[in-house]
């Protein structure tokens, strides 16, 4: 028998971490592989983590409501398969209780594992993987400053003193000076009266985490420019009722929103970018991310290649997508390979909104309202049909030159959509 790793799978493109909402199995279940052993939620779906092998689930790592990084740590199993994660040469070498290797002393498995669950019962949360560093190099978790989200310590943190050759008391050093610096404690939140405490958990919990993470990392940036699409609102009021008997399901405003937007894409690719750290990844294909509410939930489908498809294509996709959310029957892959996104925050009313970027996208367009309004045309009034389109920028990737041209793009397309220039 060996003892193997369980760690949190990869669940789409750009999906980093994932959050154990429920286990399906408890320590000392017998599980076949590839059984479910748990639900994961991410920012794009909601999956069961199937088993890498067949065995006995030893220990639970991962405690549900916990966020962990893709291929971190989530449980122990006991099998007697060698997976991909342990070669045969790495089993002998658990079956010996210590051994000098280039001049390190390597423990047992049951050693390591003592030694990282004393880190584990600090009281403190760490990643797996940061408990199995700290533990390998001995490390004083408490003395390390982390530069994750609120404080946390993170697995670059410790590679980074690793590289850097420091050892415990340069740590402990460092941590002094943290120390002097004065800290003011947030006054503490409590209810009262007629309050109600709703704990955060589930979908909710992972918007929170990716709006704040959306808001820590992207420098956002704002531009508002007003359409007047009184001829489109003619065009779809005349042709609506026919075009739903012929197909099925409604012409609605929101395609030929998305339409315009990934014909407007094709001609300035850079706000169809993506933020790398040391470089910016413009993207071949035009994939539109939107949003569709389901109860207290929000899913974010994508269209597929856009920009290759016409008004009535892109409608057939809304409605496809949009159904499947309803019904419970998104997949992972529907959820996955957005580039850019259009919120048709006007469903409700909305005439001026600033979107939080849906990460790791550089830009997020916000739909509002069709209203009618007095406009001066020849120096005469005119009830007009306006709408407002608020871009919400990285400003790292994207300025306001390109966006501007890119809106103004938009909004000719608009402008100009009639019986005579759209097919549909």
């Amino acid at each position: 028998m060996s003892l193997k790793k369980i760690a949190m799978p990869k669940l789409g493109e750009s999906v980093t971490e994932g959050t154990i909402n429920t286990w399906l199995v408890n320590e000392g279940d017998y599980v076949n592989k590839y059984d479910p052993i748990a639900e994961v939620m991410t920012d794009k779906v909601n999956a069961e983590v199937p088993s890498s092998y067949s065995g006995t689930i030893k220990e639970i790592v991962a405690q549900e409501g916990e966020t962990i990084a893709v291929d971190e740590l989530i449980c122990y199993i006991e099998t007697n398969e060698i997976g991909e994660d342990e070669s045969t040469s790495e089993v002998k070498e658990k079956q010996v209780t210590q051994k000098s290797v280039e001049g390190k002393t390597k423990t047992s498995t049951t050693s390591e594992q003592t030694k990282d669950k004393a880190i584990r019962s600090s009281g403190a949360r760490y990643s797996p993987a940061v408990i199995r560093l700290a533990s390998e190099h001995d490390i004083d978790l408490s003395s390390v400053e982390g530069s994750g989200l609120g404080g946390r310590i993170t697995r670059k943190d410790l590679l980074k003193l690793i590289k850097e050759g420091m050892d415990a008391s340069q740590v402990e050093k460092k941590a002094e000076t943290k120390k002097e610096r004065p800290v003011i404690p947030a006054p503490p939140i409590t209810t009262m009266g007629r309050d109600k405490e709703i704990p955060v958990t589930g979908v909710r919990k992972v918007i929170a985490e990716n709006m704040v993470r959306a808001k820590t990392e992207i420098p956002h940036a704002w531009m508002t420019v007003e359409v007047d699409v009184t001829d489109l609102v003619t065009l779809r009021d005349k042709v609506k009722d026919s075009f739903r008997e012929r197909e099925g399901f409604s012409l609605t405003y929101f395609s030929f929103f998305i339409y315009a937007v990934s014909k407007a894409l094709e001609e300035y690719p850079e706000l169809n970018s993506t933020w790398a750290g040391d470089k910016i990844i413009q993207r071949g294909d035009i994939n539109i991310s939107i949003a569709v509410a389901k109860e207290n939930e929000l899913f974010v489908p994508v269209i597929n290649d856009a920009d290759d498809k016409n008004i009535k294509g892109i409608a057939k996709a809304i409605y496809q997508l949009a159904d499947k959310t309803h019904n419970g029957t998104l997949t992972q892959d529907e959820m996955t390979g957005g580039t850019f996104t259009v919120n048709n925050t006007g469903t409700f009313g909305s005439v001026s909104s600033m979107g939080i970027i849906n990460y790791p996208q550089a830009a997020i367009l916000q739909v509002e309202a069709i209203v009618k309004r007095p406009v001066i045309i020849d120096n005469m009034f005119a009830a007009r049909d306006i709408v407002n389109l608020s871009l919400s920028l990285d400003h790292r990737i994207l300025d306001g030159l390109v966006c501007g041209r890119f809106l103004a793009r938009v909004k000719e397309i608009l402008e100009n959509m009639n019986e005579d220039t759209v097919d549909i």
